[in-house]
């Protein structure tokens, strides 16, 4: 790069972490606790990544997705995932209408899923041919319907939520599926103080509500400058190893992978774990991604991403338990 070059960047990298800042004190108003549920969100967010977050009701997963979506100035639609929904509940239809000269033609009604920013609540309770719809929507962000081809506005990015304790009644996404969401975040209970101080803003008359800082045109620069933060060569070599470790037939899994892992995660683990590195490091004002930011996205990105054997279901081994295994070796 030219000096011009260079300082130019530096001014963008200032406003964008300027921006960043702005974003995360207004979630955090509205937003009791839940700090690194917000931080993942944010990288998320800014690697154009789709994100699930599994917990239990009452977390505020709702609260979190609509509060970012108002802090961001972004459209925000929010569908409520039922075992009648239909594909064109979400994508819209074509609908019979008539003009004031009484001629009648089919007109295309959008559905929710033209936001900026979609909530896809309990996305497991609805059946897979309705899954399919807007997993096709968040792959390749449009829709065809009627066989027209319409192209969803930029930024889109959906946020789907799932209850790890219901199953009954449950249409489980398929591993090639849950591949296509950037993170899988898992939302935890707050402590005693937070949840106190949820009870205290949330059952008072006045109740904060997050104020706009942001537009959908600052969101795509915060994008696009996040793709820029430099990723040095010994990180990208970190996150091959680590990718790379996780597949039992590679030279570089170790016996513990090789006895409980029956798939391991695929290139696109590798794309994500340096997509938020590089946008993990811009949230936190730093010029440059490391292996510590590779630490902090790793389990998100590869939660979903190992399949574990029937012995690591026998031997109570979960995924986080390998990834973390996985994690102490780089």
């Amino acid at each position: 790069m030219s000096e011009t070059t260079d300082a130019a960047f530096a001014a963008q990298w200032e406003r964008a972490k300027d921006a960043a800042a702005r974003v995360r004190r207004e979630l955090a108003r509205v937003i009791v606790g839940q700090d690194e549920i917000q931080e993942q969100m944010l990288v998320s967010l800014l690697c154009r990544g789709h994100c699930l977050i599994v917990g239990v009701p009452g977390l505020a997963k709702t609260l979190l997705v609509s509060t970012l979506a108002q802090a961001l100035g972004l459209k925000f639609h929010r569908i409520q995932f039922t075992p009648d929904l239909m594909p064109t509940d979400i994508v819209g239809s074509e609908v019979l209408q008539s003009d004031a000269g009484g001629v009648r033609k089919f007109e295309f009604t959008p559905g929710p899923v033209f936001a900026n920013l979609l909530l896809a609540d309990e996305i497991n309770r609805t059946p897979p041919k309705t899954q399919a719809a807007l997993l096709e929507a968040m792959q390749e962000k449009q829709v065809t319907v009627a066989g027209v081809t319409r192209r969803l506005e930029e930024p889109f990015l959906v946020f789907a939520t799932q209850n790890p304790v219901e199953h009954e009644g449950t249409y489980p996404l398929p591993e090639a599926q849950l591949d296509r969401f950037f993170f899988n975040l898992k939302i935890g209970y707050p402590t005693l103080e937070q949840e106190a101080d949820v009870v205290r803003r949330t059952t008072g008359r006045n109740q904060d509500v997050a104020e706009k800082v942001l537009d959908a045109a600052g969101v795509l620069d915060l994008q696009k400058v996040a793709v820029e933060v430099p990723l040095p060569d010994s990180v990208l070599q970190a996150i091959l190893k680590l990718t790379h470790s996780t597949r039992p037939e590679s030279p570089l899994a170790d016996e513990y992978v090789k006895r409980y892992v029956e798939w391991g995660a695929g290139p696109r683990a590798s794309q994500n774990l340096a997509r938020a590195a590089r946008a993990l490091a811009l949230l936190r004002g730093q010029a440059t991604a490391s292996i510590e930011e590779v630490r902090e996205v790793a389990l998100p990105v590869l939660r979903h991403r190992i399949i574990p054997n029937y012995q690591a279901t026998g031997d109570g081994v979960s995924t986080e338990d390998i990834v973390k295994n996985l994690l102490a070796k780089i």
